[in-house]
């Protein structure tokens, strides 16, 4: 008996867990276990509640209380700004672009976005350019079609050059529009506000060259074209923009489609159009019929 005692415990030594019936001593449930064994499923249980734990804090929103981790909100916003300022940089780029090509003219330079590079591995003095009867036929064509232009050669001469505002024909830049926000420079609205059929066409109101052409946060996807006379008129708030800087335009060409951009001064779909002479704004409903 004393040497049953004394007998050395062992991680294989079995062990009873038992539920007994306090009234009537019924075991109701055992289980039977060793260290070894007891060991291993306590191992297994607590890896299952960490396991469960950080899918459950993974995939769920329950993360978003864990201290540091961004909200959707904050993620949302980390993802515009990054688009916002990719666009930034685009337009300060194009920026520079265009200052630098304005620097090269006034210097008497070649601007560098159109200087030629000549491929001289190549031998282009065997090229023979020759006109054929389809070309013939489709410049026969354009020229019946622009003969009865009324701004055919709006920018060729000096005389038209020189003409007065009120000699001047501004093209509707949008059709069967209505007027929804009228020129009052008390509140520095230089500009009249159309109403129009979304994705309707924004028409250039006068013959011109397009100077600029970028995105704002105010006043989103913006056109402005210069046209003789120190005139230069300003399309806001487009959806989508047909041209780009120094594209030449002619009346009534679309430049833009209208659209409701820009996160300030709008409220829906429509075009805010700008007129603009030597430097101060017009009332547009004095020189264009809407």
């Amino acid at each position: 008996m004393a040497k049953s005692e004394n007998k050395k415990r062992t991680w294989r030594d079995k062990y009873r867990f038992s539920v007994i019936d306090d009234t009537t001593f019924e075991e109701i449930w055992r289980i039977r276990l060793t260290q070894y064994s007891a060991f291993i499923l306590i191992s297994l249980l607590v890896l299952f509640i960490v396991g469960a734990t950080s899918a459950l804090i993974a995939f769920t929103s329950l993360r978003e209380f864990i201290p540091g981790y961004p909200s959707v909100t904050m993620r949302r916003n980390i993802l515009l700004n990054a688009i916002r300022l990719d666009s930034l940089d685009y337009e300060l780029a194009k920026r520079d672009r265009y200052f630098a090509s304005v620097s090269a003219v006034i210097q008497g330079k070649q601007p560098p976005e159109t200087a030629v590079m000549y491929d001289t591995s190549r031998d282009y003095s065997s090229i023979r350019f020759s006109s054929s009867p389809a070309d013939s036929t489709l410049r026969a064509m354009i020229e019946q079609e622009e003969q009865f232009n009324i701004t055919q050669g709006l920018t060729a001469n000096n005389e038209t050059a020189t003409a007065s505002l009120s000699e001047l024909h501004f093209y509707p830049p949008v059709k069967g529009g209505i007027i929804s926000g009228r020129y009052d420079i008390r509140t520095k609205h230089f500009g009249t506000d159309i109403v129009t059929n979304p994705r309707a066409l924004v028409s250039a109101a006068l013959d011109g060259v397009v100077v600029f052409t970028g995105w704002t946060m105010e006043t989103g996807y913006v056109t402005e074209v210069q046209h003789s006379n120190n005139i230069v008129t300003i399309y806001k708030h487009n959806a989508t923009l047909l041209k780009e800087t120094g594209d030449p335009v002619r009346t009534g060409e679309p430049i833009s489609v209208v659209g409701d951009s820009g996160e300030l001064y709008t409220s829906g779909p429509h075009l805010h159009f700008e007129i603009w002479y030597k430097g101060n704004p017009l009332d547009p409903e004095k020189h264009v019929i809407f």
